[in-house]
């Protein structure tokens, strides 16, 4: 089976960090957003990939190349006019056979066995507090029984989840290309969701597929809570000499930590270096350096620097100092 993964945005909210590094290389818990899905979405039985890539593309495929021996293919998507566009540049990649389509910036736990010897079509789905910046399905069980890209009054609070099961490649292109062909445009641009309601109203099933986890990463702050899930299974520390450790933590083998409080929710990349840090709930990019500081929720980028000072401070007796994390 073949799964699309469209990886061509510039990563806006992520900025600074996507100025030099498009987002799906940004590390999590020690590899890459794009190792995360593309390793799930080998033990699920894909055998061949394609990559709708554009902003930085050619590190994205470098990247992927270097790092896994299986059938990839690469599309560039030169506008950015919207997902359903770069699932449709794809498309020629994809034979009339059942296929994945997985975004590159969110991260999911599932097992799809039984999904993939279905004979309907799917949708992952999970619900939110707040729909509207999402697509949305209507269900009668698990049936969709309609769908609508980010709905200033929506309808359910089950959202689509970055995750699809499509039966048909020829049926989506149609679909796709009538909505190009009338300018059919959300928010200005081409969505996928618009497609798969096209399907949907032509007869097409579909299921809601409920995800059994599903971690954004397309802002700082979800960054952080994506990271501190992984943490959990992927920590590789609980001690290291000369420092007090939090788990869960990882350091790569090639980073250095001296003197340093580090944990809990921290990870720390290749050829960093850490001296008389506290540390918590952050991500230390590749060869960043930090020094005489205490930092938490903090995103350090690959290369950075951030050197505090030492404070000198006289107590006298019974005296008490509190000092809040910012």
């Amino acid at each position: 089976m073949k799964a699309i993964i469209p990886v061509a945005g510039v990563g806006e909210r992520l900025k600074p960090f996507t100025h030099t590094t498009p987002k799906p290389l940004l590390s999590l818990a020690g590899k890459p957003i794009i190792s995360h899905i593309i390793d799930w979405l080998l033990d699920q039985g894909v055998s061949e990939l394609v990559l709708v890539i554009g902003y930085k593309g050619e590190q994205i495929r470098n990247y992927v190349t270097r790092k896994y021996n299986v059938p990839t293919y690469f599309v560039e998507q030169k506008e950015l006019n919207g997902l359903g566009y770069a699932v449709y540049l794809a498309l020629k990649y994809i034979g009339n056979e059942p296929f994945l389509i997985v975004l590159g910036d969110t991260i999911i736990e599932a097992d799809l066995r039984d999904l993939l010897n279905s004979n309907v079509n799917h949708i992952g789905i999970t619900r939110v507090r707040d729909p509207r910046r999402f697509g949305v399905v209507e269900l009668d069980g698990k049936k969709i029984i309609n769908m609508e890209e980010k709905p200033e009054k929506p309808k359910s609070d089950w959202i689509i989840a970055g995750f699809y099961h499509i039966l048909s490649r020829n049926k989506l292109k149609e679909s796709i290309e009538y909505l190009i062909e009338h300018k059919i445009l959300t928010r200005g641009e081409i969505q996928l969701t618009d497609a798969l309601k096209l399907m949907l109203d032509s007869g097409e099933k579909f299921e809601g597929f409920v995800l059994t986890g599903w971690y954004d990463c397309g802002k700082p702050e979800t960054l952080l809570e994506t990271h501190r899930h992984l943490l959990e299974k992927n920590g590789n520390v609980t001690s290291l000499e000369g420092n007090i450790i939090i788990p869960p933590v990882y350091v790569a083998d090639s980073a250095k930590v001296k003197s340093s409080i580090v944990g809990p929710y921290v990870s720390i990349g290749e050829n960093a270096q850490l001296e008389r840090v506290v540390l918590r709930n952050s991500i230390v990019g590749d060869g960043a350096m930090l020094k005489n500081c205490i930092l938490e929720d903090s995103i350090l980028g690959n290369d950075s620097t951030f050197w505090g000072r030492p404070h000198r401070l006289n107590l006298g007796d019974s005296s008490k100092v509190e000092l809040e994390w910012e």
